[in-house]
């Protein structure tokens, strides 16, 4: 509850998760079919970048500042989608934005100011509900959806010491409830252990089908510092691997500051 993300948006992070995120919802609008997407931890919906939060910390200076500036072609899509929104779009304006008539979108929040902002925001449009919930909860309560396909965003604060084990007790719900479901869930890199440690309780977990994406802008030893981060997708949509290394790797070279450790990786960490 003590998490402001208005604080960091439009940071790195920022920009590699909505950039992947773009790719995901481009992705599931492949078929015409409908489909549903929850995002778990919605936040506000937007933010602005020249208010006070976003100025103490100047972070999206060297995040989407970067990109607004000199857009790399594999990010134009991405960057193109925050140009058409204005103020720095968080998940749920971009999933809004990107989707079909015949698509749906739920957004959970639990701190109630940022619920009330949410739903003053997209409370009208008749595809998007606006919970005022428990994220993790959602997912058991939410799906499966009628439309039989969804991609699900978990983006928690990581606050709390067994965040990750909890992120993977959602997978593990959310595929139960909907086996073909695109899972995809942030996470931060400060330091190694505790990412080799996720990673292991996803390959005990019986978790099929999994990628991680990751970015790293310095050698991931401080584990004070957001040193990069990732996100783990369970059933990547076809071409992911194919396509999201020219994404992973544009990142690195607009938003690096050619650091020791820094770079791109795109890892399998379960077979299908």
């Amino acid at each position: 509850m003590n998490y402001r993300h208005a604080y960091h948006a439009g940071n790195f992070a920022d920009c590699f998760k909505h950039a992947l995120l773009v790719w995901l919802l481009r992705a599931m609008a492949r078929k015409e079919t409908p489909f549903f997407v929850l995002d778990t931890h919605a936040g506000v919906g937007s933010y602005d970048l020249a208010a006070p939060e976003a100025e103490r910390t100047g972070e999206w200076r060297a995040g989407i500042g970067r990109l607004l500036a000199d857009t790399p072609p594999a990010l134009e899509d991405y960057v193109g989608v925050v140009r058409e929104l204005g103020l720095y779009p968080g998940s749920p304006a971009i999933a809004r934005a990107l989707l079909r008539p015949q698509d749906r979108l739920a957004v959970c929040e639990l701190h109630p100011a940022d619920a009330a902002t949410l739903d003053r925001r997209f409370g009208r449009d008749g595809r998007v509900q606006v919970h005022r919930r428990d994220g993790f909860a959602a997912i058991g309560a939410l799906l499966p959806p009628p439309e039989r396909r969804a991609l699900v965003l978990i983006d928690p604060p990581y606050e709390q010491e067994d965040e990750f084990a909890a992120v993977v007790k959602a997978l593990r719900l959310g595929v139960s409830r909907l086996r073909g479901g695109v899972f995809a869930a942030w996470y931060p890199i400060k330091h190694r252990a505790p990412v080799r440690e996720f990673c292991e309780q996803i390959k005990a977990a019986a978790l099929r089908d999994v990628i991680a994406a990751e970015i790293l802008l310095r050698e991931p030893t401080d584990p004070a510092r957001l040193n990069g981060c990732g996100l783990i997708v369970v059933n990547p949509p076809f071409r992911a691997e194919q396509e999201w290394p020219e994404i992973l790797q544009a990142l690195t070279a607009a938003l690096g500051n050619r650091e020791h450790g820094e770079g791109s990786d795109l890892l399998r960490v379960a077979d299908e």
